[in-house]
């Protein structure tokens, strides 16, 4: 199975993180990933994704907040692996107020942590549900962003 690391991410928030039960330990995820399919250095690679996410969770407090004038350039490197329609979504997730600046670079963060040379929007929409997901204060947007995503799946199933 070619699958990648962003599909484990999805497979796991589908069946685990937006459940109201108790979450099963670690060990538990990954056997049942491997059972779906999943390979196991790519699920290493997603659990190291999850770990970077709550890492940075942790020191995003301390970080400077920029006034709202503020411009953030992409850089050379976001701009070869995120399109001009990335590159513009992320821009209108920040201008709506889904975003703010430390939510913003916590996405570039993770769209960065996942390897790939070109990201798609559709990648780029579920890595700001999942950092807005692990991010407190955050629900109203979480459930927005949330909204955008599975209505975009429903219209491509149908």
């Amino acid at each position: 199975m070619k699958e990648n690391v962003l599909d484990i991410l999805i497979y796991l928030f589908e069946n685990h993180l937006d459940d109201e039960g108790p979450e099963p330990d670690q060990a538990t995820l990954q056997d049942e990933l491997a059972e779906a399919g999943f390979e196991p250095q790519q699920i290493h690679k997603a659990f190291c994704w999850l770990e970077g996410l709550s890492d940075l969770e942790g020191i995003s407090p301390s970080l400077p907040k920029h006034p709202a004038q503020a411009v953030r350039f992409f850089s050379d490197y976001e701009r070869a692996r995120l399109d001009m329609n990335c590159q513009g979504f992320l821009i209108s997730m920040e201008e709506l107020g889904i975003l703010d600046a430390i939510s913003r670079e916590l996405v570039l963060d993770r769209i960065m942590a996942l390897e790939s040379d070109e990201i798609e929007l559709d990648q780029v929409k579920w890595i700001v549900m999942l950092v807005l997901y692990n991010r407190p204060g955050q629900e109203a947007e979480f459930a927005w962003m949330e909204n955008v995503v599975f209505q975009e799946n429903e219209n491509t199933v149908h």
